[in-house]
């Protein structure tokens, strides 16, 4: 599945190029508990369609009442500069809304955005560029500029800055069973995914559709890929000779999350080869993950794969885990536990 912005925007473009109006509605501030985070995006078409979300569905309705049915006392115009609209101001709109208890969130609204625009914007993230979407607020002028990283959205009194990305991608070294699990959660979340696997009998029962699967060696289709700031790199055979090298070369690009599966004992003994044979340090190190995966007691592929992703998700999103969280930490605290129990054996 594509990165939901990407959609957003694709929708708003065909609209406009096929000359209808319609509207890009943007999150600029949320006050309180807010149903979707600053910078979401949804598109609105004269004809009611709707693509993407600002909230749990009723704001979305009252838009699509006010813009595609005109000539109501609270219509939206059809045209001209962009506008801001607050939601959930008093306790019995933020009801009406479906919003959480105290939660406000203020929009801009974007009356015909430039087709022109918005396909050459979709070019540039097609093309796997960072980009930033400047609208003047004074009458909705926009304009492009490369990004260098992500950035948060930025409005002051004159414009709007809000920064659009390609997709996320995920290369996934080895096409086994829980390659099949991870690939699936990561469409759904919008990543575009790799599996990589030069192992015949393991790519030639691959199941899932939409991944792209390829059969180069692993070091080399991490070269070929150019892993950015956007790019995770998850290996799963086990196999050192497929890992090691492919690890090794993801960790000399920016990619967000670089790990492999493993046990705590083959993670150090990953570590070991590396800095023995591979002539790498600890600290050169570091940014690899292992054994990857947050700890909620899995134990079957599915079950791995989905606290594998929940920590791809969690590091993509900035949010720091627990050490609670931590596979190995909390594995060496049952140990320190089972031992202290087995002293206490007579």
């Amino acid at each position: 599945m594509e990165n939901l912005d990407v959609t957003v925007l694709r929708a708003l473009r065909d609209w406009r190029v096929a000359g209808q109006q319609a509207l890009l509605v943007t999150v600029v501030r949320t006050w309180g508990s807010s149903p979707r985070p600053i910078g979401s995006i949804m598109a609105l078409c004269e004809d009611g369609a709707v693509m993407g979300s600002v909230s749990g569905g009723c704001i979305e309705d009252d838009l699509i009442a006010r813009y595609a049915h005109p000539g109501g006392a609270d219509a939206l115009p059809r045209s001209g500069p962009p506008q801001f609209t607050k939601y959930g101001i008093t306790a019995d709109e933020a009801h009406r809304f479906g919003l959480p208890c105290g939660g406000t969130l203020e929009l801009l609204l974007e009356f015909d955005p430039d087709g022109a625009a918005l396909a050459e914007l979709i070019r540039g993230l097609d093309a796997g560029r960072l980009m930033h979407r400047c609208v003047r607020l004074a009458d909705g002028q926009v304009t492009l500029e490369p990004a260098d990283k992500p950035a948060e959205l930025v409005l002051t009194d004159a414009e709007l800055v809000n920064t659009f990305g390609p997709e996320y991608r995920m290369l996934i070294i080895g096409a086994g069973q829980m390659s099949e699990y991870l690939a699936t959660m990561a469409l759904f979340c919008g990543f575009a995914v790799t599996v990589c696997d030069p192992r015949d009998e393991y790519r030639g029962s691959w199941s899932v559709p939409g991944v792209r699967v390829v059969a180069t060696m692993p070091d080399d289709t991490v070269a070929e890929m150019q892993p950015d700031a956007r790019t995770c790199v998850v290996a799963l055979t086990h196999d050192p000779k497929l890992d090691d090298l492919a690890l090794l070369q993801a960790l000399e690009t920016p990619a967000f999350y670089i790990g492999a599966i493993g046990s705590r004992r083959n993670n150090a003994a990953r570590h070991q080869r590396l800095i023995e044979h591979m002539g790498q340090t600890e600290q050169s190190l570091r940014h690899l993950r292992g054994p990857i995966g947050i700890y909620i007691g899995s134990k079957t592929p599915p079950e791995i794969a989905v606290s594998v992703m929940a920590e791809v998700l969690a590091v993509k999103n900035g949010v720091p885990l627990p050490r609670d969280l931590d596979v190995a930490y909390v594995k060496d605290q049952q140990g320190l536990a089972a031992a202290g129990s087995a002293c206490l054996i007579p």
